[in-house]
């Protein structure tokens, strides 16, 4: 009996992807976020003027949630295929008699 109990399956690994991605995605855009926000008071107190904040959306936070993205999700497929192919040569081993 494997490990995990069953036979490794090749359809959860979109699932697997796009969970992680879109969690790392949001995570990124709110990092990217606060840090353009930060920044702009930052620049706004320096500068002495008012921060115009949806440069921090635009200019920040939506360009580092699209490369996270991209990073993240081609990362994640990789690991997911790597994990499914061992996981299954595992199960092979483990069933062979």
């Amino acid at each position: 009996m494997s490990a995990y109990g069953h036979k490794p399956r090749w359809y959860l690994i979109p699932v697997r992807v796009l969970i992680v991605t879109a969690l790392l995605t949001l995570l990124s855009f709110a990092v990217g976020l606060l840090l353009g926000i930060l920044g702009m008071v930052l620049r706004g107190l320096i500068v002495g003027s008012r921060p115009n904040m949806t440069i921090a959306y635009r200019h920040i936070a939506l360009p580092v949630a699209i490369i996270a993205a991209t990073v993240v999700f081609t990362g994640s497929i990789v690991m997911e295929i790597r994990r499914y192919q061992q996981e299954k040569a595992l199960f092979s081993i483990e069933n062979a008699e």
